[in-house]
C-alpha cells in the first residue's frame, strides 16, 4: 500500500465509522456532499489536472501505487473525498456541540474581501499557483458574500475553518516533508511553513469552505422542498 494511499485511508475511517453514530448520522448527509463533490470537487479535480501538466505541481512515483487517470495519481483523487468528508463531519460535530452565533458584520466587507483576492492574484498571475488559488479564494468570498452570508458571519464556520487547518497541516507536512508532493519553484511565492508552501493554506481554506458552502446551500434547498 502505497504511503499517499494509507494516509487517505487513515483520515477518513474515524469519520466514516462515526458518521452512523445516532446524534449525528451524517450518512443521511450523504447526497449534499456527493453534490459538494460533483460540483466544486470537480472544479478542483481539472484544476489539478492543468496544474499537474504545465508542471505546477508534481507527485513523486515512490509514494504512490501506480495508478493514474488524467496523469494524476489515484491517491490524488481520493484526497478530494477523503479530505472533504472528514471535515464536513466535523462541522456537523461542531454544529452538535456548539450554539450558533451570528457576527455582525457588513456584507459589503465581505465582498471588498473578494475584489482585494482578485486584486493580489492579478499581481502574481505570472506565478500560476499563487494566482488561480487568490483567484479562487475571492470567488468565494464574492460567491458567499451574495449568495449565503450568513455563513461568513457564523461562529460554527470560523470555528470550523480553525479546526480543519489542524488536520491540514498534520497531512500536508507528510505530503510536502516526504515529498509526495514537489511544487516548481516557479509557481509559488517561495514561503513556506516548516515544508508547506503558503498557497496550500490558502487552497485548503477555499476549497473546504467551497465544500462547505454547497452542502449547506443544498441541505437547506432539501428542507425548504420538503415542507
Amino acid at each position: 500500500m502505497s504511503l499517499y494511499l494509507l494516509i487517505n485511508i487513515l483520515v477518513i475511517v474515524m469519520p466514516l465509522l462515526l458518521s452512523f453514530e445516532s446524534k449525528i448520522k451524517f450518512y443521511k448527509k450523504a447526497p449534499f456532499f456527493l453534490a459538494s463533490f460533483f460540483t466544486v470537487g470537480l472544479y478542483y479535480l481539472v484544476w489539478d489536472v492543468i496544474a499537474t501538466k504545465r508542471t505546477d505541481w508534481g507527485f513523486n512515483p515512490e509514494y504512490l501505487n501506480g495508478i493514474y487517470v488524467y496523469n494524476l495519481p489515484l491517491e490524488e483523487f481520493l484526497f478530494f473525498i477523503t479530505i472533504p468528508y472528514a471535515c464536513l463531519f466535523l462541522y456537523e460535530t461542531i454544529k452538535l456541540y456548539l450554539p450558533e452565533r451570528q457576527f455582525s458584520v457588513q456584507d459589503w466587507i465581505f465582498n471588498l474581501i473578494g475584489i482585494l483576492f482578485f486584486i493580489l492574484a492579478a499581481l502574481f498571475y505570472d506565478q500560476n499557483y499563487t494566482f488561480t488559488v487568490l483567484l479562487t479564494m475571492g470567488l468565494f468570498f464574492i460567491v458567499a458574500a451574495n449568495t449565503f452570508p450568513a455563513l461568513l458571519k457564523s461562529m460554527r464556520y470560523w470555528i470550523f475553518i480553525v479546526s480543519s487547518f489542524l488536520p491540514f497541516v498534520a497531512v500536508n507536512y507528510i505530503l510536502t516533508s516526504r515529498p509526495i508532493v514537489t511544487y516548481n519553484p516557479d509557481a509559488i511565492w517561495g514561503i513556506r511553513l516548516t515544508t508547506i508552501p503558503l498557497e496550500d493554506f490558502f487552497y485548503s481554506f477555499s476549497m473546504l469552505s467551497l465544500y462547505l458552502l454547497v452542502y449547506i446551500f443544498t441541505g437547506e434547498l432539501w428542507q425548504k422542498r420538503k415542507k
